[in-house]
């Protein structure tokens, strides 16, 4: 975190985990009080609405807004009344990096809130110039009262090595989040996970480096040929797409065996879909091709 970020991080602030989704359930049901009231993005990958519905917690859901080709918040949105939120940085789908004055802005609008920030994607930034900012590490009245998600798991294409972590330095808020985790009933990570993330995070920069080239190449060739309005994709390797144009878009993609995300899994607009771009280049050229094909009138005969 020092040398990613420049935040500095007591390693007794860090609540090992088997992934970061095991975190936002543990959140949502040990941070945010029975009677507490939640704010989750929307669209959002669909684990958000999960864990509040599963604590169960009263929550609301936070409308992203297209602005300048950007996925953000509309702060006036936000309920100050709100006890909880919830943030995806960089968000999924969609690919929005928020820059520093946009998390600045945002925590002030929080000010009396638990944050709970689901930073797995961090280490994916195709956009040169872009740097992940943890919104725990702008100041510490802001790092005491957030709860920072994080894993390997995304950047290496190592989910199932199962090993992912929070960083809370508030020690009340560790100790009831952590209190499932110590009981079992939420596993510990497995030995190969912790070393697969200690080589991933040591040893593997240029590999990464090396990845995020390919991705960005990738992110390019989706902009140039898919056809639909989306949004530039700054950090991850989903795009969030507007096929609104084109009548029960997954279902014809799927009839060209191109599976996607419908946006309704998200809590979005139903004629948006998540594509996966993270493959091969001339796996995802072929797939791009039948999409094209799939947004193809038939030749009437």
């Amino acid at each position: 975190m020092q040398r990613l970020y420049g935040w500095t991080v007591d390693p007794g602030w860090i609540v090992f985990l088997p992934g970061v989704v095991p975190g936002l359930h543990l959140a949502a049901r040990q941070l945010v009080a029975r009677d507490g009231h939640a704010l989750i993005p929307r669209p959002v990958y669909h684990h958000f609405k999960r864990a509040v519905e599963l604590a169960p917690r009263r929550f609301t859901e936070l409308a992203l807004v297209l602005e300048r080709g950007r996925w953000i918040f509309d702060l006036d949105a936000i309920d100050p009344g709100a006890t909880a939120f919830f943030l995806c940085n960089p968000h999924n789908p969609g690919g929005t990096v928020f820059r520093r004055a946009e998390l600045e802005a945002i925590a002030a609008r929080t000010k009396n809130m638990l944050i709970v920030s689901d930073e797995i994607h961090c280490d994916l930034i195709l956009e040169k110039g872009l740097r992940h900012v943890p919104i725990a590490s702008l100041d510490r009245e802001l790092s005491r009262r957030t709860v920072t998600l994080m894993s390997a798991n995304k950047a290496f294409n190592i989910p199932a090595a199962g090993c992912g972590w929070a960083i809370i330095e508030d020690a009340g808020l560790r100790t009831a989040f952590s209190r499932e985790v110590a009981a079992h009933v939420v596993g510990s990570p497995s030995v190969f996970g912790l070393a697969a993330t200690l080589a991933a995070l040591t040893k593997c920069d240029d590999w990464l480096a090396a990845q995020l080239d390919y991705l960005g190449a990738n992110r390019d060739l989706v902009e140039r040929q898919i056809g639909f309005p989306m949004a530039h994709v700054e950090a991850t390797y989903l795009a969030w797409i507007d096929c609104s144009s084109l009548p029960n878009a997954p279902a014809r993609f799927l009839e060209r065996g191109v599976a996607v995300y419908g946006g309704e899994q998200f809590g979005g607009e139903p004629g948006f879909v998540r594509l996966n771009f993270g493959t091969q280049r001339a796996r995802l050229e072929e797939a791009l091709a039948r999409i094209t094909s799939a947004s193809t009138p038939s030749p009437r005969g």
